[in-house]
């Protein structure tokens, strides 16, 4: 299992509002039924703890995947391609962080 961190903020014309109905209701539930992934979540940054600064990114996607090479089949779907491409008009400071679990 290898779990995929996605870091990035919104461009600055990008309405939180309308980003988040988006996440909920569109890119989220198509994204978790895809049989590569397990799971997927999204967290709005807070803040930096210990600090009182903003954090880097405002966003934080953790997408739990079982089968990355599947991953890239499973996301070649027009839907899917819509959704990334929607996703990538809209943020900035994009970063994808491949990770696995040791401990």
């Amino acid at each position: 299992m290898k779990t995929l961190i996605v870091l990035f903020n919104l461009k600055d014309e990008q309405s939180v509002e309308e980003y988040e109905r988006w996440a909920k209701e569109k890119d989220t539930p198509a994204i978790k039924q895809l049989q590569s992934v397990e799971d997927k979540r999204v967290y709005r940054a807070m803040g930096l703890m210990g600090a009182n600064t903003a954090s880097p990114y405002q966003y934080i996607e953790v997408i739990d995947v079982n089968d990355l090479n599947q991953l890239s089949v499973d996301t070649n779907t027009d839907e899917i391609q819509q959704l990334i491409h929607y996703f990538q008009q809209i943020t900035k400071d994009l970063t994808f962080i491949v990770t696995e679990q040791f401990s």
